[in-house]
């Protein structure tokens, strides 16, 4: 599964990795990528989310069932 925020939409970052001799080697910076499982009051289920660190906080912020509408707006499927 790709490591990428379902809400903020964030993904990985991409750089080089340099050593000691100086000599550049690709890595990625993966995003803090968490898999949470929410109560939807709503439609009377659990919907299980990937959301970044700052996805969570701003679940916790603005509610979960504002979180799942943006999250529907952007097209993906919950």
């Amino acid at each position: 599964m790709s490591a990428h925020c379902q809400l903020t939409g964030r993904k990985p970052g991409f750089g080089n990795t340099i050593s000691h001799s100086h000599r550049r080697t690709s890595r990625r910076f993966d995003p803090n990528i968490q898999t949470k499982r929410y109560w939807l009051p709503g439609e009377g289920r659990y919907v299980r989310l990937r959301l970044s660190a700052k996805g969570i906080k701003t679940v916790d912020a603005i509610g979960v069932e504002a979180a799942v509408a943006r999250i529907r707006a952007r097209g993906e499927k919950v």
